[in-house]
């Protein structure tokens, strides 16, 4: 639950959905919100497509979240880690403002690879 001035609003808990192309990108789109909650079955999805023949590259479209706090920060930066030490790609498709500002405040945005679509990305570590 979220909210201020003592109103509460409920918020979806994690879902997530992934898909994978012929390319070898596996598409994770997230929905809802990316806390201490909802980040082990997320984790243990990335920990499989980091251990997967054929996924070249992990996309996660964060457009759906509603909110994400500093388990969901950690849970992206040691995923990037996974996935570069399994020679994968992480790409993060950006999100909405309150969830890109976690990224800016913390200055991840700077060591993370965002695009504004799924898809838009070249390959070669710089946004097409």
């Amino acid at each position: 639950m979220r909210g201020g001035l003592g109103f509460l609003t409920e918020v979806a808990p994690l879902a997530f959905h992934t898909t994978l192309t012929s390319a070898g990108d596996a598409l994770i789109a997230l929905s809802g919100e990316l806390d201490l909650s909802g980040a082990a079955p997320l984790d243990e999805e990335i920990d499989r497509l980091a251990a997967e023949d054929g996924v070249r590259r992990v996309v996660l479209d964060l457009r759906g979240l509603e909110f994400m706090d500093s388990s969901g920060l950690r849970l992206v930066a040691l995923a990037e880690r996974r996935l570069t030490a399994a020679d994968r790609e992480l790409v993060l498709v950006r999100g909405p403002e309150a969830v890109q500002r976690v990224f800016a405040i913390t200055r991840m945005e700077d060591h993370l690879t965002f695009v504004d679509e799924p898809g838009a990305h070249d390959g070669e570590g710089a946004p097409a």
